[in-house]
């Protein structure tokens, strides 16, 4: 596996694999079972595979969560070498951010205004922002993005047809765990007795009762609910308890 830091490197790298079918997989890293299967799609899927680490202050909204954000990054490298990643890119930010977030990706489409884009102002532009940086220095063929944060998956999806890139955004199933509570490294901050209980929120929004209900429901267990609502054959859904913040959602089938 090829550890790369520099965007002149990878781009090196990248021109070198001209005739192998490319896939991206970016990350912030703590590394769990929900980006394995994101990387193991996507060594099936191509000849070589790029994992990215990059914990992107532009898209955090509340310093909290960005300075609480968990690095693991001598685990996550020693689970990329062990899943056989071909390359994996550690940039910093002057490398991804030489403007200093001057330019950015703005979109003013109803969809990335509502839900995560009500409750944390200016996320997507950050998320869009490095994304793009991501697939312009890359080049991949497809990239993976797990259905988990949805409404991310299909900002980066219209990106990508709104610039005319060559990439494939290829949309992976959210992976759960036990409790049927998705993978997510916030998880990690959670107390073994509410990681427990979170599962309700899942449960819930998996449940055939209505929005309406599922909200009373968790606020009458603790839970401070930002959005329950559907969208598009998808009920999403954001809760917070324990100063920690938790996304999920689910298909609704007609």
């Amino acid at each position: 596996m090829q550890i790369v830091k520099s965007v002149k490197e990878i781009k090196s790298i990248i021109k070198a694999l001209n005739n192998y079918s490319v896939g991206l997989v970016p990350t912030m890293g703590n590394l769990h079972q929900g980006h394995t299967s994101l990387i193991k799609k996507s060594l099936e899927d191509n000849d070589k595979t790029i994992l990215t680490i990059f914990v992107n202050p532009t898209q955090f909204n509340n310093k909290e969560d960005l300075d609480n954000y968990p690095i693991t990054l001598v685990a996550d490298q020693s689970l990329a070498e062990k899943l056989r990643v071909d390359v994996l890119f550690l940039p910093q930010y002057e490398e991804i951010y030489p403007d200093n977030f001057s330019f950015k990706v703005i979109n003013n489409d109803y969809f990335s205004e509502i839900f995560e884009g009500k409750y944390r102002p200016n996320h997507f532009t950050g998320v869009l922002t490095v994304v793009l940086k991501l697939l312009l220095i890359t080049r991949p063929n497809k990239a993976y993005f797990g259905e988990k944060d949805y409404q991310q998956l299909k900002l980066v999806q219209a990106m990508t047809k709104a610039f005319l890139l060559d990439t494939d955004i290829v949309p992976c199933k959210t992976i759960r765990n036990e409790d049927n509570l998705p993978l997510s490294s916030r998880n990690n901050r959670l107390s073994p007795y509410w990681l427990k209980k979170a599962s309700l929120f899942s449960r819930l929004l998996n449940s055939g009762l209505s929005t309406h209900e599922i909200k009373n429901k968790l606020v009458q267990k603790g839970f401070k609910v930002e959005y329950i609502e559907e969208y598009n054959n998808r009920r999403l859904g954001a809760v917070k308890f324990e100063n920690i913040r938790l996304i999920d959602n689910i298909e609704v089938k007609k």
